[in-house]
């Protein structure tokens, strides 16, 4: 099994106006996005190059929102270390989201 282009753990994943998951993981693997909860099921999944994602002029640096299968999901992505890397990871999901999409 090949290694995932992007993995996060960690990571809020809210419908609004609700939480679904504040621990849930977000995979980019094989051509597709997954939105898993803290227990590995999964919440949705599309391949990327069906799913729309960025991050609002009214978002916190470290949150994207992404469009999966027409549903508005808002990621809140943190950094694995100390203080700042917020934007770094969700700027690494949107990069890592692109470049899968180009790809495919």
């Amino acid at each position: 099994m090949a290694e995932p282009e992007f993995s996060a753990r960690g990571v809020r994943i809210a419908r609004w106006p609700r939480s679904l998951t504040r621990a849930g993981e977000v995979r980019i693997e094989d051509g597709r996005l997954a939105l898993l909860t803290s227990y590995g099921s999964e919440i949705d999944s599309a391949p990327v190059s069906a799913v729309r994602a960025g991050r609002p002029w009214f978002a916190k640096a470290d949150e994207t929102v992404a469009t999966v299968n027409g549903t508005r999901y808002r990621l809140t992505l943190h950094s694995d270390g100390g203080h700042g890397g917020e934007a770094e990871a969700s700027g690494r999901f949107l990069a890592a989201l692109r470049k899968a999409a180009r790809r495919s």
